[in-house]
């Protein structure tokens, strides 16, 4: 059985590596039969990849998806202090 470390490096570089991903930020932690995921990213859609990329990259382990949504907004005016 591979190591906890070695099973987070092997699923970040998924997340990384993975065309449907391709997400940097993302970490990765594994506790036992337990892989974590948390960091940001720009939609939902974006976040259930992620949890499938995941799941590929680490089966057999249940995948926590704890990545949060950030809404992205065009520039708006300069906010005066």
């Amino acid at each position: 059985m591979d190591t906890p470390h070695y099973v987070a490096a092997r699923v970040q570089q998924a997340i990384a590596e993975d065309g449907r991903t391709n997400e940097l930020g993302i970490r990765v932690d594994v506790r036992g039969d337990q892989v974590f995921l948390r960091g940001q990213v720009t939609g939902d859609d974006q976040r259930h990849l992620l949890t499938e990329v995941a799941r590929e990259a680490a089966p057999g382990l249940t995948v926590h998806n704890e990545v949060t949504c950030v809404e992205v907004r065009d520039p708006g005016e300069e906010e005066q202090l």
